[in-house]
Parts: structure tokens; C-alpha cells; sequence
């Protein structure tokens, strides 16, 4: 397996598909609790925009463990 570092560019990608995901699962839950479409996209809204912020770095920090990260094998 290659050793590799991901982009920022490809940590923002994954963090907005999640929070895609993962928001509307969030506008369900609170429309099923409340019953009520508007608020429930609200919270979908503030859901939204900290936790993208909270998962990107989450991911660039990552880049720093080394765990489950192999080195490059030389071909003989």
C-alpha cells in the first residue's frame, strides 16, 4: 500500500458529502420530534455548518497519526 497524505482539498469533499448525509438524517430526526418542517431545517442548518467545520479538522489532524499508515515497500 502506498503511503500517501490527503489533500485539503480532498478532506473538504469528504466533509461536505458527509454533512450532506449526515444533515438530512438530522432535519428527519428533528422534523419527526418537533413536527415542524421549518424548525427542523433550521437545526439542520447549525448542524450543518459546525460540524463541517469540526470534521475537517478532524480529518487534517489524522494526517498526523501514523496509525494504519504503511511505508512504500522498494521493488527489487
Amino acid at each position: 500500500m502506498a503511503n500517501y497524505e490527503e489533500s485539503n482539498w480532498r478532506s473538504v469533499g469528504k466533509s461536505l458529502s458527509w454533512r450532506l448525509f449526515a444533515t438530512a438524517t438530522t432535519i428527519a430526526i428533528a422534523y419527526f420530534i418537533t413536527g415542524e418542517l421549518e424548525l427542523a431545517k433550521k437545526i439542520g442548518a447549525v448542524e450543518f455548518l459546525s460540524k463541517f467545520f469540526i470534521y475537517f479538522i478532524h480529518e487534517r489532524l489524522w494526517n498526523f497519526i501514523p496509525f494504519g499508515k504503511y511505508k512504500e515497500k522498494k521493488s527489487d
